[in-house]
């Protein structure tokens, strides 16, 4: 008997002490990181030869306003047409960077020609290396170029396909970007880039729509080794 009150007066002794260890409790904070308001549209139009002005963004740690130490990066040229990324970053008081990004778009209004739609890759097509003159045949494959701003174009693959489905790498060797048409209907490269290998185009070069026939051509460089002399045709 009384070794079994021993016992209890034992345990219920550990029980106490442990409880009372301060040492056993670990200490929480709560941080915020910094959020953005933006007033305007995250995807902001201007024609080209307007200027272009800010519509501002409010930035909140938690429930202090923190926009005065708020940082904006990023220049817009509202002469060229172009896409132009400005990115509103800030720090919290434990040292965390957050950040958000608004693309404006310097777009000409006269060009009212839509382009956009599904693009079939045909035949005559291929791909030339550049350092032994051979050329790779190939069609078949789907272009999408989608409207983003009178005369601004997504285009799904520079590469018609090559990569992403002729070779079956996958969408990330797809080399997607922007176009811009003119007014003659010739097509420049805003920007393009190949996600698998992180890098883009050298060059875009006698890229072209014809009206009649719905169609697009271009040559496309990428590595300073290969060419894509691309013909497509609207679906």
């Amino acid at each position: 008997m009384k070794k079994i009150i021993y016992s209890l007066f034992v345990c219920l002794t550990l029980v106490l002490s442990s409880c009372s260890d301060k040492t056993s409790f670990d200490d929480h904070k709560i941080t915020y990181y910094v959020t953005f308001a933006m007033s305007g549209d995250q995807t902001f139009l201007v024609p080209v030869g307007t200027s272009y002005v800010d519509p501002g963004v409010k930035a909140m740690e938690g429930p202090k306003d923190v926009t005065s130490t708020m940082e904006t990066t990023g220049t817009v040229n509202a002469n060229q047409i172009g896409l132009y990324p400005v990115t509103y970053s800030s720090v919290n008081a434990d040292g965390y960077a957050s950040s958000s990004v608004r693309t404006v778009i310097v777009y000409d209004p006269t060009v009212t020609t839509d382009i956009s739609g599904k693009y079939q890759l045909a035949a005559g097509s291929y791909r030339l290396t550049k350092s032994s003159g051979a050329k790779t045949a190939f069609a078949g494959y789907f272009v999408t170029l989608d409207y983003i701003a009178p005369g601004i174009f997504h285009v799904s693959d520079f590469f018609g396909g090559y990569y992403e489905f002729r070779a079956a790498y996958g969408s990330a060797y797809a080399m997607a970007g922007y176009i811009k048409l003119n007014p003659n209907n010739t097509i420049g490269l805003l920007s393009s880039k190949v996600a698998g290998w992180g890098d883009s185009l050298n060059s875009l070069a006698n890229a072209t729509y014809t009206p009649a026939t719905n169609k697009i051509h271009w040559e496309a460089t990428y590595a300073n080794a290969y060419t894509w002399f691309l013909d497509l045709t609207k679906q």
